[in-house]
């Protein structure tokens, strides 16, 4: 309870308005707030110009009936009336959203309630994404799918990135770039990550010797661990096992 009341004081203490900020720079994101009789309160910047306006100043107050073509302005209140009389979160709702061109397209939109200090409905908000964008963020990680869980429990072992893009079915430089694309490293690093993050959970978990954990995670020796593990960690083994059984 002494935590929670912790949080609460120090999210009091924000700047209003300042977590909000995070939506301006999520990439592809269109993220609004409603209030409880359903006109605009706040949007982020896409999702602003979206609507026609330059300034969030010139959107706040209006409602969907002002902006958007009357079938789908309809089909966005009785989403949000359900939201606001449920004070349930409606997930996932694939609909017809206006995309840069004002021309409708599938969108994905997740709409969950807001709430008073008192527990009272005060309205909802938003996050809307591209049905078609969504899918392309996640497609390279369903491509590498089959190399994840291979290298998931092969990581100790001797694995070479030309038998790992054969298993992705690409060539070694395709493997490398969508590595790079998807995960912002190389496929050699990944594994030593892999590796490094075993070597965590048993040093946190354990009494292994550290040499056996050298070992069983694909490392040469003690020494050749320590120096790699220091390397990604900022301390060696030894001090990262002392720390986590003494935390501060």
């Amino acid at each position: 309870m002494e935590t929670q009341e912790t949080a609460a004081q120090w999210l009091d203490g924000l700047r209003p308005g300042t977590v909000r900020e995070l939506f301006e720079y999520l990439p592809n994101m269109l993220y609004f707030a409603k209030d409880a009789d359903l006109r605009i309160m706040a949007g982020n910047r896409a999702f602003v110009q979206r609507c026609g306006f330059e300034n969030e100043a010139d959107l706040i107050g209006k409602t969907d009936q002002e902006i958007f073509p009357v079938e789908l302005a309809e089909k966005y209140s009785q989403d949000d009336r359900l939201v606001l009389e449920t004070a349930m979160p409606l997930k996932e709702i694939v609909e017809m959203f206006p995309n840069e061109m004002g021309d409708p397209e599938w969108f994905v939109t997740d709409k969950i309630p807001l709430f008073t200090r008192k527990g009272k409905v005060a309205g909802l908000c938003g996050l809307v994404r591209s049905y078609k964008g969504a899918h392309e963020d996640l497609q390279p990680y369903i491509t590498l799918q089959p190399v994840m869980e291979y290298l998931k429990e092969n990581y100790a072992e001797k694995v070479s990135v030309h038998e790992i893009a054969k298993i992705a079915g690409m060539s070694v430089r395709q493997l490398e770039r969508c590595f790079r694309q998807t995960f912002k490293t190389t496929p050699r690093s990944y594994i030593m990550k892999l590796r490094i993050l075993r070597a965590c959970e048993w040093l946190s978990g354990g009494n292994k010797p550290i040499t056996e954990i050298a070992l069983d995670t694909g490392f040469y020796d003690h020494s050749s661990f320590s120096k790699k593990f220091s390397q990604v960690m900022g301390m060696s083994p030894r001090d990262y096992r002392k720390r986590f059984r003494n935390p501060d």
